[in-house]
């Protein structure tokens, strides 16, 4: 492993050195990550899961962005209107924004991003032929690509059916960058291993499973508040190790500049039980711990009429509501999670997100006796004729899940454990393809809605993120009506009500909302941190 990775280092000195030749500063900064998830496309259509969204938030932008307190702030769009019935968002664009050189531009440089490029853009989101795992996001908001208007090459605007208050929030996503159609028209699904964005860093190198080597865009437009050129580092180099406790190692031999997440047997060699650094660490690094809007759950296909159900006993409501009363979350977050996270005894919306009331949304407490008493009703009394369940994870959370077992089968529900490669897993629960899983939902932008759009009807999977096969014509109602409040109050009021619905039928199983664990080398500044855990590098410095 050694010998790969100082095999690695050497060459992306090599490939920075070549591209950096005019630079007179002979001190290359190399910002060092580990993807342990893996990695399958750089194409943002494909964003959907955070180690795509890491990268590509390095490669592309998009009409706006987010601040740090999850603010919407002007990006390609320097200013932008809203139709007084909320039907049409008119954005102006900046004229300094170029796309990253290649060879499908004429003389190989990279040309202006003018309103076209986002009529190509989010028309492909949305392109059938395109099986983008982002069309989801435009689902009930636009008609069609004549939606997507370009008035001239500063003016684009987008044409909505029925108000969406969370428009702005929405188009921050990581499937709202803009690419160019000479450059995806070449390569075709290609693209995913060819990306050409407008973004802080540009593509240079990617052997999957191994290595990805992004180089400083020298054209990038942004600058900082003194009128500095971002980004700072030269280049970001991301390696694929697996085994997070391998990657740890790798990070305190300083092989890495950053790590995130702390999962495994080794959880107790860094943190204590009350989620302090240990002695032993203390001072080999920088730890940044903030809430994170991410929901870790156990998902059950709840759609009886999907083959997959039919023989299931998850597909009985009481069992499923036994489950989520058999589990004790507060001693599984203190002896598994060090207390890096809040017990999921609320709703499906996390806590840190707008909204978010524990009081006025009842999820489930621990309670094996009422989980038993389920169980009685279910025609099961303490399990007996109860079939075996089978819950699929991946490796790095085998502990978690292995503890949910034990509390499983202390009920009377017999449970097998699976465990997948995350890839895998991620492929057959986008198919609706396995039957009990543990998943996580990342916020894709910060607005309740992003979580509930998981439950709604015509958010079938492959396509949209449905992966429980929920449909509740009730919920689909308030869904919808959530459209034309803009109100934020009265929102949050449908979305209190949406996610009581959810948690009485039990298609999920919250585990805990989560917090975000960063760690820093001593050496890295300029580190930026909100509530998506969105990696941001361009302000990065490394000394």
């Amino acid at each position: 492993m050694n010998k790969m990775i100082n095999w690695f280092l050497a060459t992306l000195v090599l490939l920075v050195t070549a591209c950096n030749s005019n630079n007179a500063n002979n001190h290359r900064t190399i910002f060092n990550i580990n993807l342990d998830d893996g990695l399958t496309s750089l194409d943002p259509a494909f964003a959907r899961n955070q180690n795509a969204i890491w990268m590509d938030n390095q490669l592309y932008n998009g009409l706006v962005q987010l601040d740090d307190k999850l603010n919407v702030k002007p990006c390609i769009a320097k200013s932008w209107e809203i139709s007084a019935d909320g039907l049409r968002y008119t954005f102006h664009l900046r004229g300094d924004v170029h796309f990253q050189d290649d060879g499908q531009f004429k003389n190989g440089i990279g040309r202006k991003v003018v309103a076209a490029d986002f009529v190509y853009s989010f028309g492909r989101l949305i392109d059938a032929k395109v099986g983008s795992s982002g069309s989801w996001i435009f689902s009930d908001k636009v008609a069609g690509t004549q939606s997507f208007v370009a008035l001239n090459d500063s003016t684009f605007s987008i044409q909505l059916k029925q108000p969406f208050p969370p428009m702005l929030s929405l188009l921050s996503s990581a499937y709202c960058a803009v690419v160019p159609h000479e450059v995806v028209g070449f390569y075709g699904k290609d693209f995913r291993s060819h990306p050409v964005g407008t973004g802080p860093f540009k593509f240079k190198y990617w052997k999957e499973g191994e290595v990805l080597v992004l180089l400083k865009n020298e054209k990038y437009w942004e600058i900082d508040s003194i009128n500095n050129k971002l980004p700072y580092l030269d280049a970001v180099r991301a390696s694929f190790i697996p085994d997070k406790q391998t990657a740890f190692m790798a990070f305190i031999k300083k092989d890495l500049d950053f790590f995130n997440g702390i999962n495994g047997s080794y959880r107790d060699d860094i943190l204590t039980k009350s989620g302090h650094v240990t002695q032993k660490y203390k001072g080999k690094f920088i730890m940044v711990t903030h809430s994170y809007l991410n929901t870790e759950y156990l998902g059950i296909i709840v759609d009886t009429g999907l083959t997959i159900v039919k023989n299931s006993p998850l597909k009985l409501l009481k069992i499923r509501q036994a489950i989520n009363y058999a589990i004790d979350r507060q001693s599984m977050i203190k002896y598994l999670r060090n207390s890096m996270c809040t017990p999921g005894n609320a709703g499906f919306i996390p806590k840190g997100m707008p909204g978010f009331d524990d009081k006025k949304v009842t999820g489930y407490n621990y309670d094996p006796g009422k989980a038993r008493a389920l169980l009685a009703e279910a025609g099961f009394p303490d399990g007996r004729g109860l079939p075996e369940v089978t819950l699929t994870t991946v490796s790095s959370y085998r502990d978690l899940i292995e503890y949910i077992q034990g509390e499983l089968n202390q009920i009377g529900i017999k449970t097998r454990v699976e465990v997948m490669e995350g890839a895998s897993l991620r492929e057959l629960i986008a198919k609706n393809g396995v039957n009990f899983f543990r998943a996580s939902w990342n916020a894709d932008y910060p607005d309740g809605e992003n979580y509930l759009s998981v439950f709604y009807s015509k958010n079938k999977v492959p396509f949209g993120p449905n992966y429980t096969a929920f449909n509740s014509k009730l919920f689909d109602k308030l869904y919808t009506q959530s459209y034309h409040e803009a109100n934020d109050s009265a929102r949050y009021a449908l979305y209190q009500q949406m996610d009581n619905l959810v948690m009485q039928q039990s298609p999920v199983v919250v585990l805990y909302y989560d917090n975000l664990v960063n760690l820093y080398q001593n050496n890295v500044s300029g580190y930026r941190v909100n509530s998506m855990n969105l990696l941001t590098l361009k302000y990065i410095r490394k000394r």
